[in-house]
């Protein structure tokens, strides 16, 4: 949950803010302190733009893939060529 905060470049009062969360509870969150309900799970999850099993284990799943599809909807068709390109160049190169 920290790398995924840190990479949208979000403070823990900002992912709190976005999840309608306090503060103290993301921090709880995060250093493992305190169980959480269902409910705020989701909060979390939909506040970082990935699925609930992704936070609780760090796999990917199909509803993780189909929020990245509904991202690349909203790319132009240039700009969808450019990330399948990106895409297709890091498969290679983790190929190697």
């Amino acid at each position: 949950m920290i790398k995924r905060r840190k990479k949208l470049g979000l403070t823990q009062e900002e992912l709190a803010e976005k999840a309608d969360l306090t503060n103290q509870f993301v921090s709880y969150a995060e250093s493992g302190k305190r169980a959480m309900r269902p409910e705020n799970l989701l909060k979390l999850a939909s506040a970082l733009g990935v699925s609930t099993d992704y936070l609780l284990t760090g796999k990917v799943i199909d509803q993780d893939l189909l929020l990245l599809s509904e991202k690349l909807r909203l790319l132009t068709p240039s700009q969808l060529r450019t990330v399948e390109n990106i895409i297709d160049e890091c498969i290679e190169l983790f190929d190697q």
